[in-house]
């Protein structure tokens, strides 16, 4: 397993060891064994599969606030995404900022991001299947968003009109809300 840091502390970019043969490949999605050999102790509870039939559905800004707050392990299993993290942590030194990387079902790279992001991506093809873990319950009542489009945060998804929820088209400018990350 390859873990690289990003610009960002934090977001890491996970590359699991493929084992190919002739049959095929194999590799280990997951290891806690793995992740604590590198410092990462998280405790993951729930996994979430997620399926977009266009290209240029976007996905987001998602975060879930305090108490709640989630840890996410995003893979793309099927087609491919440019999966997007927003740093949400007041007085960090890169409040307001994002990273973006490419995750398909080729490269099997997958993106941890902490508790205190917002996490969203675009599909770049059609029929496409995105796994994640979190280290959280769903709760409706602290489920919150970010405009994709903010133009403080100023993310280039790469799509013109992106196929967006009603949810995600009404969603706050990151001015507007009230952040509790530190």
């Amino acid at each position: 397993m390859k873990i690289t840091k990003t610009v960002i502390d934090g977001i890491l970019i996970i590359e699991p060891e493929i084992h190919k043969d002739y049959r095929g490949w194999f590799t280990e999605s997951y290891s806690k064994i793995e992740f604590e050999r590198y410092g990462i102790y998280t405790n993951f509870i729930q996994d979430n599969h997620s399926m977009s039939l266009k290209k240029g559905t976007l996905r987001g800004l998602h975060y879930q606030d305090n108490p709640k707050a989630q840890t996410k392990l995003v893979r793309c299993t099927r087609g491919m995404i440019f999966d997007v993290a927003v740093d949400l942590r007041k007085g960090s030194k890169t409040y307001g900022r994002w990273i973006g990387v490419e995750l398909t079902s080729e490269n099997q790279k997958q993106l941890l991001i902490p508790k205190g992001f917002a996490h969203g991506f675009v599909t770049l093809c059609d029929n496409v299947e995105v796994q994640y873990k979190v280290d959280e319950y769903y709760d409706p009542e602290l489920d919150r968003g970010i405009r994709f489009d903010d133009p403080d945060i100023s993310i280039n998804w790469g799509v013109e009109t992106p196929i967006l929820s009603e949810k995600d088209k009404n969603a706050p400018y990151l001015k507007e809300i009230k952040l509790s990350f530190e």
